[in-house]
């Protein structure tokens, strides 16, 4: 990993045990720094490594292989882009829930996975049993996707669907406080 950048890095990382079907080895414990590593890169997963490692008061040596520990044992799943959803033409967005046929989550989780704009997949416990985040261009292809897609879907039970009206994403520093959070080593 270069030490400038990771943006890109781990975006495929191999599943935590190696090949798929191998057991994960047992979760390893972590410590304050290891966290605060994690809370840096979920602010900014481009942060280089130099970075990273003046912020949490360790050697870059110590930073790139603590992320690559947390890379190898399945902690860090990749990087990402967290995307302004209005402005990228999805200014739809809802939280719908389902109830599903019993026993039917992973048939169902397959089909949702496959819908235009599906963000999130939750399997839930409570009054319903699927928890799903959509983005769409508008009101109308929310309606389409809810009444045509979803509901087509045999598993499907009975859907409802929550707008969101405003929301805010609590990784993001926000206008004014500069590139990001200081971490400290706790």
């Amino acid at each position: 990993m270069a030490d400038e950048q990771m943006a890109g890095a781990g975006s495929a990382p191999v599943p935590p045990g190696g090949a798929p079907g191998t057991p994960a080895p047992p979760a390893r414990p972590l410590d304050p720094v290891d966290r605060s590593i994690m809370r840096l890169l979920q602010t900014d997963g481009r942060a280089s490594i130099r970075s990273v490692a003046e912020q949490v008061h360790v050697s870059r040596a110590n930073a790139y292989a603590r992320i690559n520990r947390l890379i190898d044992d399945g902690v860090i799943r990749g990087f990402t882009a967290r995307v302004n959803h209005e402005r990228a033409g999805q200014g739809a967005s809802a939280y719908i829930t389902l109830k599903i046929v019993q026993n039917s989550w992973r048939t169902v989780r397959e089909q949702l996975r496959e819908l235009p704009g599906a963000a999130h997949i939750a399997l839930v416990s409570g009054d319903f049993d699927v928890l799903l985040l959509v983005h769409t261009p508008d009101n109308r292809t929310l309606r389409e996707l809810v009444l045509t897609r979803l509901q087509s879907i045999p598993e499907v039970l009975s859907t409802r669907t929550l707008l969101v009206f405003e929301e805010t994403d609590l990784l993001d520093p926000g206008p004014g406080s500069g590139p990001g959070p200081t971490i400290s080593e706790e």
